[in-house]
């Protein structure tokens, strides 16, 4: 298979991949015959009717879906590999060109971890402190009240951190999390008994102003999580195996803890992330 790769300003990454029409041959033959071998046809017993009379009588275009499925994710993963890139995302694939008797073309999108520029946070974050932290005068009063400043909070700590980073995120990144969260929509509004457009006309929003708050919410959010982790690497910080396992023993019920085992990658970056938002705020 031939694939070739290219990378938008955004960071987004498409391979186009060519699959030899002799290897969709071979993989729909393969369909076909497993199909037979469960296939019910009048006059035959299971799996025991002519292989010509099933293929004239499966649905082509599944067997095709079928096909398809099974060729793409090695054609996926060996361009991966052979491009050595580390994608983060799973990805989004379109069958560009697919007739019969010709090589057909899949479409590819996926993207890795963004570039985080970081500027000097420490000092941004340490000027925060200092607006925060001084002494509090009192009208009328020539001598600052004696209440203790309050110190900033996590959200003052990481809307100053977000002055003190540059990220480039990928615009496909930013779609899935966009889908993400319109998909999260979607089933607040049916547990509340009500259509999206009903909930829209009661917040006075649109699709497009929803959609475009939540793309601006994203690109918050995603920049934050890479930028705390870039700061993780660089300040060394890291989450033990006995800071993971304890957070996983502490599941309430077992299926959570199955939950947090099967994703303890994922978990080992939280704590992570919180272990370095921790050193911000201290």
């Amino acid at each position: 298979m031939k694939n070739t790769m290219t990378t938008s300003p955004d960071g987004t990454i498409e391979f186009t991949i060519t699959i030899p029409w002799a290897d969709i041959q071979n993989t729909y033959k393969t369909v076909v015959t497993e199909t037979a071998s469960n296939a019910e046809i009048a006059g035959f017993r299971k799996g025991k009717a002519p292989k010509q009379m099933v293929e004239e009588n499966i649905d082509k275009t599944k067997t095709y879906e079928e096909t398809i499925k099974r060729l793409v994710p090695k054609a996926y993963t060996d361009a991966v590999q052979e491009h050595k890139i580390a994608p983060i995302l799973m990805p989004q694939v379109e069958l560009k060109d697919a007739q019969e008797g010709k090589d057909w073309v899949i479409s590819a999108k996926t993207c890795e971890r963004p570039n985080v520029t970081l500027k000097d946070y420490k000092k941004a974050i340490s000027d925060l402190k200092a607006e925060k932290t001084k002494k509090i005068f009192v009208p009328g009063k020539d001598n600052p009240s004696e209440e203790k400043p309050k110190g900033p909070t996590v959200d003052e700590v990481l809307e100053r951190l977000l002055t003190a980073v540059d990220a480039n995120i990928p615009e496909i990144l930013l779609e899935h999390e966009v889908t993400h969260q319109l998909s999260l929509l979607v089933d607040q509004t049916k547990k509340l008994g009500l259509t999206v457009d009903q909930y829209l006309g009661s917040t006075g929003k649109t699709a497009d102003s929803i959609r475009e708050e939540y793309k601006s919410m994203a690109a918050k959010n995603l920049t934050l999580e890479f930028a705390l982790e870039a700061i993780s690497e660089k300040e060394q910080v890291v989450a033990s195996e006995e800071e993971v396992t304890k957070v996983i023993r502490g599941a309430k019920t077992e299926e959570e803890r199955k939950n947090l085992e099967n994703q303890r990658y994922y978990l080992t970056s939280l704590i992570r992330r919180q272990k370095t938002l921790d050193t911000l705020m201290a």
